[in-house]
């Protein structure tokens, strides 16, 4: 299970959820739109949830259908 940031996060980027991250896995340079968790390093312990104040961060699984595409643009954001 990986954990995704959604919609709710573009344009905001409050970084709440990158001062709770114990493994660092929440990046994002001041031009991306939003924030992303890297799946390869994040240890699914789900810290972050309760800390983003836009509610943007979701269980892969429970990723809300209308916010799918972000599922995709995590992956591809640390393809680069």
């Amino acid at each position: 299970m990986t954990f995704v940031i959604a919609e709710p996060c573009v344009g905001v980027k409050d970084k709440a959820c990158v001062e709770v991250c114990p493994v660092d896995c929440i990046h994002g340079a001041d031009e991306d739109d939003q924030l992303y968790i890297n799946p390869e390093e994040c240890i699914d312990c789900g810290a972050c949830v309760p800390a983003c104040p836009v509610e943007a961060i979701f269980p892969q699984e429970e990723l809300p259908e209308k916010w799918g595409q972000y599922l995709q643009k995590n992956t591809q954001y640390f393809q680069k």
